[in-house]
């Protein structure tokens, strides 16, 4: 019979970061107000256990504002949303409280900024996903996306001498940056973050996955399949080598996963709550692991204000 794990290896950091922290809060904190139910527009973060979780507090997830009633309490999630959105719900007569990630926020700034400028943008990010819909709504014309080095030939900007960057802040830092390198080459002149986008935590997961995958047989990442930087985890241990696996709870977990593997590494997605992790680890021990290691890491001690009126 295969041989099981002996040791389960745990990423530094890993699991939620302040965005998220803050999301879960604003909505939190609303319930707890005003009572159920609080309203969100889109899945507050992207994954299934926080948002369960929050609709059997009283949230009710939604994507159209028409499913909305008239003065309802509204809270916009993590991802934020397009100008178009923001409109509607204030001519919808909402009490809106947005949760949209201040490093999100920062590009959105940006955006609009540049636009007074008479910049046009290029965008690095997945069509479809929520915060690349939100940023790229912020202008009604004269942004372009990119998915890939392939769709960088195809751009076709109004004019060159003003052309800028930003991108979806949850991606690979290192599909990123092959991006952005096709971009200057096509279009010297352009203009990059003068901080890069993809944010702090997405940025220190990654780092911490590089780490872990050198010592281990296996990684398992704690996460939504639909949670952007959970599977860019996932996607960047397989590149190195390391077979890996996400999961969404302890459940999904495959025991033959682990056959023959001694060393199990275990990281989160920046909306994967630490309860989870505790129960994969368990999971795992059940299946025949002994010890449990922290790697060493960067410690996060970011954390984001509260929107005003939720402040208890």
């Amino acid at each position: 019979m295969a041989h099981g794990p002996d040791e389960i290896l745990l990423a530094e950091p890993r699991g939620f970061c302040a965005g998220v922290d803050r999301a879960i809060d604003i909505v939190e904190r609303a319930l707890e107000k005003f009572g159920a139910p609080i309203y969100v527009r889109h899945e507050i973060v992207h994954n299934t256990f926080v948002v369960n979780d929050l609709k059997s507090k009283g949230a009710i997830f939604i994507e159209d504002l028409a499913e909305v009633p008239p003065g309802a309490t509204l809270v916009f999630s993590a991802h934020g949303v397009s100008k178009a959105v923001q409109q509607e719900a204030q001519q919808r007569g909402f009490q809106i409280f947005d949760a949209t990630c201040p490093l999100v926020t920062k590009v959105h700034i940006e955006v609009a900024k540049l636009a007074r400028e008479g910049y046009e943008f290029i965008m690095i990010g997945h069509k479809g996903h929520p915060e690349v819909e939100g940023t790229m709504g912020q202008l009604d014309h004269g942004i372009h996306l990119v998915e890939a080095v392939a769709d960088v030939a195809q751009v076709q900007p109004g004019q060159t001498q003003r052309l800028a960057v930003v991108t979806q802040t949850t991606l690979s830092v290192d599909d990123a940056a092959e991006i952005m390198t096709a971009v200057k080459q096509r279009f010297p002149a352009v203009r990059q973050p003068k901080q890069q986008d993809i944010c702090y935590a997405t940025q220190n997961r990654q780092d911490a996955v590089k780490m872990l995958a050198r010592e281990v047989d296996v990684v398992i990442v704690v996460g939504s399949p639909t949670s952007s930087n959970s599977n860019r985890l996932a996607e960047l241990s397989r590149k190195l080598g390391v077979p890996s696996y996400m999961v969404d709870s302890p459940s999904e977990l495959q025991p033959e996963w682990l056959e023959g593997k001694s060393r199990v590494g275990l990281t989160a997605g920046a909306s994967a709550p630490e309860v989870l992790v505790q129960d994969v680890i368990a999971r795992i021990k059940a299946l025949g692991a002994v010890a449990v290691r922290r790697m060493d890491g960067i410690v996060e001690s970011v954390k984001f204000p509260l929107p005003k009126g939720l402040k208890l």
